[in-house]
């Protein structure tokens, strides 16, 4: 399975590259594969270093809130195992 993850473009810079925020995360991104012209600010889909396409906020925000729930019940099964394995 292949997950693209919401990103917001906050820096453009040279050579087709942009800087991206993902879950507060900063990271460089390649806009090669991205069909339209990214603006600071815009939300898009990131797989692998790669912008896909871009996203309205609203499909972003969605995303990543059950981004964060998949990764709260991940945290809370490695502690149930933790506390079990003791």
């Amino acid at each position: 399975m292949c997950l693209a993850i919401p990103s917001k473009v906050i820096e453009l810079k040279e050579n087709n590259m942009a800087v991206v925020d993902t879950l507060g995360v900063k990271r460089e991104a390649s806009l090669d594969l991205l069909d339209e012209k990214a603006a600071i600010g815009d939300w898009v889909l990131l797989h692998i270093g790669y912008v896909m396409s871009k996203i309205d906020e609203e499909s972003a925000r969605e995303s990543l809130r059950l981004y964060e729930q998949i990764l709260e019940s991940m945290q809370e099964e490695e502690e149930e195992l933790a506390r079990a394995n003791q």
